[in-house]
């Protein structure tokens, strides 16, 4: 699972097309939505931290966790910048651990397509489910769909050169692990007018949505929605991302 160790310093700058204030509006309205205004928000696999920072922006007292060290450097830098008070932890998000409970998990970015056990998975669930989360808090999290490895991203090339630097990403997906293969090869334009060049190989995988259901459920979190991505409208066969609602039972006894 180890990954955005090397070029964590250039990630911003490739991703600069992601449209995270939509992305946070999306998220945060479906938090109103179940009465989840303000207080302790984690987020797993936060990245260099530009949705934990919309978040906090959004009035949410935020913890971030991720693995890389390299990549929550760049989450301390935001954070020295905004002036909001972030929590950051490193942690591998399959064995997270949190002081208390929180009223809030989110996992997005398809973050949860870089585990790639079922059973890694249900943990992470179980862990909300049973030590993290308030009653009647929330999981939200994001996946990438088996659609759009297969038909978007499975065997393409997608490459861009820009002034600043330019980047070339491979991907190559089998059908029958469901894992889709990243290499990528990134090219950071220096002050000298040279290029350091960074490399990494990433994984992800797939999950169909009866898997997804059946291990929230076996987790002991009540499954609320599943949405196709940034609508409140079930998934479609081509649904390229889709969110996952759960949410810890309001009393320990009505766990099943």
């Amino acid at each position: 699972m180890e990954a955005y160790t090397g070029f964590a310093k250039v990630y911003d700058l490739f991703m600069d097309d992601v449209p995270y204030e939509e992305w946070c509006g999306y998220l945060t309205g479906i938090l109103r939505e179940y009465g989840v205004l303000e207080g302790l928000v984690c987020e797993l696999g936060c990245g260099t931290g530009q949705m934990t920072e919309l978040l906090a922006e959004a009035g949410y007292d935020m913890i971030g966790i991720d693995q890389s060290e390299e990549m929550l450097e760049e989450a301390v830098q935001k954070r020295a910048e905004s002036g909001h008070d972030i929590l950051y932890l490193q942690q591998d998000m399959r064995e997270f651990e949190l002081y208390g409970t929180v009223r809030a998990i989110v996992c997005v970015c398809d973050s949860l397509n870089y585990v790639l056990r079922e059973e890694e998975i249900f943990e992470i669930l179980r862990a909300a489910a049973r030590n993290y989360l308030d009653y009647g808090g929330l999981f939200i999290f994001d996946l990438n769909t088996e659609y759009k490895y297969r038909e978007i991203l499975g065997e393409q090339t997608i490459a861009e050169n820009r002034e600043e630097g330019s980047f070339i990403w491979e991907n190559y997906y089998d059908e029958g692990s469901m894992i889709n293969e990243y290499n990528l090869t990134l090219f950071e334009r220096e002050a000298s007018g040279l290029y350091r060049k960074y490399e990494e190989t990433h994984y992800q995988r797939a999950y169909r949505l009866p898997v997804i259901e059946e291990l929230v459920r076996r987790s002991g979190l009540e499954l609320l929605h599943v949405y196709d991505a940034f609508t409140h409208e079930p998934p479609r066969e081509d649904s390229e991302r889709v969110y996952v609602i759960c949410r810890r039972r309001a009393e320990e006894g009505e766990r099943k």
